[in-house]
């Protein structure tokens, strides 16, 4: 059910999820998951600790909720992308700019997502890191399709895919790590021509 069609209650309750969600992510990014309580939570979103506890049982409940959330959304526009009609090198070049226009306004987001997908500072859930990188496993091996396609046709040279996949993967991370420590001198958005470029002379067919 879209948004427009909820009862004034309904776009309430989801408002106030929504807005408890992102209150929790700006702390958990800059304090760590073991540093925040649910009544600083509550505080941060200005609600009684009785209203967060009426939406997420505690708080891991809660975390798990927003980390997944992130990642399906994250993973479901890069997928979008991967499914585009456009020639390999088209794709690949919106494959690129499109964890800029994900993670533009959403520092907080990639810093949580780094450290969930690296398996770093957080941790603190049985399954959750396994469930984030079942998706981003799923997301390489749909590059490394796309990448395949572009061996068959002569665009790409002929090696292995997936590892080709892996490579503009950590290339791509690399600069949004540098952005995320210092978003003023390494802005991921101005760098895309460098790691298009940097990415296409090690993979284009001579």
């Amino acid at each position: 059910m879209k948004e427009k069609d909820l009862s004034r209650k309904e776009k309430e309750r989801l408002w106030r999820r929504q807005h408890m969600l992102s209150s929790a992510l700006g702390l958990f990014a800059e304090e760590g998951y073991h540093n925040i309580s649910m009544h600083k939570i509550a505080k941060k979103a200005e609600f009684a600790i009785g209203t967060l506890y009426k939406f997420f049982r505690n708080k891991e409940d809660l975390y798990k909720v927003l980390v997944t959330e992130m990642a399906t959304d994250y993973h479901r526009i890069l997928t979008e992308v991967l499914a585009g009609e456009d020639d390999t090198l088209t794709v690949i070049r919106s494959y690129i700019s499109a964890k800029s226009g994900f993670f533009t306004t959403r520092i907080s987001s990639l810093r949580i997502y780094f450290a969930e997908t690296r398996g770093a500072s957080f941790n603190i859930a049985a399954g959750l890191d396994r469930d984030m990188l079942k998706l981003y496993n799923e997301l390489v091996e749909r590059l490394a399709a796309v990448l395949e396609v572009g061996i068959k046709r002569n665009v790409f040279r002929r090696v292995d895919p997936y590892y080709m996949a892996i490579s503009l993967e950590g290339l791509t991370n690399a600069f949004l790590f540098c952005w995320m420590e210092n978003p003023e001198r390494h802005a991921y958005e101005k760098n895309i021509p460098m790691i298009t470029e940097l990415f296409l002379k090690g993979s284009l067919a001579e």
